[in-house]
């Protein structure tokens, strides 16, 4: 008996050695970018390595539901000028090394961003309206002019050249940078895993740089709000394309994948329950020169906002990869308004009333014209070519007017937008920043298609510069209303993503929000920090 005590003992001692007391959590999950060389969002935003999002916290952030929540700001006042914002960091916030987080941090990131060409740069001029900010990056003022101060270890002060009383939500992309690392590597501190300090709630364990994978694990240090609940990630980007990700999923290799189109139908039959949608933030729209024939005539534009069936485009031709875009904003965006989508209505009848009263009864007249678009790929090239065919037939059927269709490169698109070369353009635009600023933005005071309305211009910049968010959306709504009055653009479609997700995983990462969607790594702070795994 004693010798199969022993032995049992023996068993059990060996086992504990060999198998960890508890086992950890790893999410294995897709990534963006194959390529990219600095881990630092405040160097380059387009060209960055991994997930440098998730190892960083930000002043503020964004829930599933699209709240802002403060992270390492734990508030923040507005002077009564509205110039002047003052952001108080939570205290006890440290780097991975065990160095105290500070507010010089943020400023230094803003610093070396606006004096070393970042390729984000434009977005603290347009969004944050940093003060002299432009004249630093132009070259023409020196860095210690610009709108950002430390003025002690945890206030950070900002400057704006005009009211933003949207910054706290602009400021979710400000990264802070570890200048004591900075000082003694550069740049270069955060190509190294050895030297990658974090700040927020995952550090890097390991980079295999010849595709960019990397397996992240839990911070020992990070006391900040969303805190990790898994032991690690591990973040593939060979998996990223549905083409790829599927059969990876199916063979237990990920715990979730983007589909295609043609794998949604297998999908809806094996695994209805772990699919998830989100709508894009993005608009696809046709867009026009207002200043030409016949798009100069408000009635032609008024015909075509109407001949346009987007329930009916958006299941069928689009196979689901889209919504109709019946707004300027999409469900679930800051501001968006059911009243104003409610009023994008399919009226056949009403078409041809405006085409008539433009005098192309029945098309007749009408001159053919060519719609540009541009070459691309992701969401918008899966939706961007059955779009066109159906709005080609469309107007035909409906306005007995021709429509051809060009594709071009961007580049060339871009300029031919920006140059007026062409009078019709199908134009996708996603957001940059969270506030309807940025897409009422772009078609303010001359923008992105040179339109100059004046009475919409009055209520945009009225919107923007006020502080009350109440008083602000009945701007934009009165905006809004002259955008549809005048035709200004034809809104079609908002691209939407399918997601699969494995039983494994759980939480509210993985939760469709108020409005039934699910933005999962589109907000990769929130996501990560609110998955478990069973």
């Amino acid at each position: 008996m004693n010798k199969l005590f022993k032995l049992a003992g023996a068993v059990v001692l060996a086992v504990g050695l060999t198998v960890p007391a508890q086992a950890q959590t790893t999410i294995f999950g897709p990534g963006d970018l194959t390529t990219g060389t600095y881990f630092d969002y405040m160097k380059t935003v387009y060209s960055r390595a991994g997930l440098p999002e998730i190892t960083q916290i930000p002043l503020t952030s964004f829930d599933k539901e699209f709240e802002l929540q403060p992270l390492a700001a734990e508030s923040w006042s507005l002077s009564d000028d509205g110039l002047v914002w003052t952001f108080k960091m939570r205290e006890g916030l440290v780097w991975s090394d065990g160095e105290p987080l500070k507010a010089s941090d943020y400023v230094f990131a803003l610093k070396r961003a606006a004096t070393t060409g970042y390729d984000f740069a434009w977005y603290w001029d347009f969004a944050g309206g940093i003060k002299n900010w432009k004249a630093i990056t132009e070259g023409t003022m020196d860095v210690s002019e610009m709108g950002v101060k430390a003025l002690d270890d945890l206030t950070i002060e900002v400057t704006t050249s005009s009211p933003k009383p949207y910054l706290p939500g602009v400021v979710s992309l400000w990264y802070p940078v570890p200048e004591h690392v900075w000082n003694e590597y550069g740049d270069e501190w955060a190509v190294n895993v050895d030297t990658l300090v974090s700040s927020g709630p995952f550090t890097v364990e390991s980079w295999e740089k010849s595709n960019n994978s990397m397996v992240m694990v839990k911070s020992e240090t990070y006391t900040g709000p969303w805190q990790a609940r898994v032991d690690r990630i591990d973040i593939d980007p060979d998996i990223g394309a549905p083409e790829v990700g599927l059969p990876a999923y199916l063979a237990g290799e990920t715990d979730f994948t983007n589909l295609n189109a043609g794998q949604i139908p297998f999908v809806e039959q094996r695994f209805p329950e772990n699919m998830r949608t989100n709508v894009v933030f993005a608009l696809s729209y046709l867009s026009f020169d207002v200043d030409s024939a016949p798009f100069d005539n408000v009635d032609v534009r008024r015909a075509l906002w109407y001949a346009i069936d987007r329930k009916e485009m958006t299941e069928t031709v689009l196979k689901g990869l889209a919504i109709p875009g019946n707004s300027l904003l999409t469900p679930g965006y800051p501001g968006y308004n059911a009243d104003i989508a409610a009023m994008a209505e399919f009226n056949p009848e009403k078409a041809r009333e405006f085409m008539a009263k433009a005098g192309y009864p029945n098309g007749e007249g009408f001159p053919t014209v060519e719609i540009f678009y541009r070459d691309q790929g992701g969401y918008n090239g899966a939706i961007t070519s059955p779009m066109l065919q159906y709005l080609q037939a469309e107007f035909k059927e409906i306005l007995g007017i021709q429509m051809d269709i060009r594709v071009m490169p961007t580049s060339d698109w871009m300029d031919a937008l920006l140059n007026k070369k062409n009078n019709l353009f199908l134009a996708p635009y996603e957001f940059d920043y969270l506030d309807p600023s940025n897409f009422f933005g772009i078609f303010y005071d001359g923008g992105r298609h040179s339109y100059n309305f004046d009475d919409y211009d009055a209520l945009v910049a009225a919107a923007d510069a006020n502080p009350n968010w109440e008083e602000r959306l009945d701007l934009y709504e009165q905006a809004e209303m002259i955008m549809i009055d005048q035709a200004m653009i034809v809104p079609l479609v908002h691209p939407i993503t399918v997601a699969l997700v494995s039983d494994a995983l759980s939480g509210e990462g993985i939760e469709p929000n108020a409005l039934g969607f699910t933005p999962l790594n589109r907000l990769s702070f929130y996501f990560y920090t609110h998955l478990d795994k069973n």
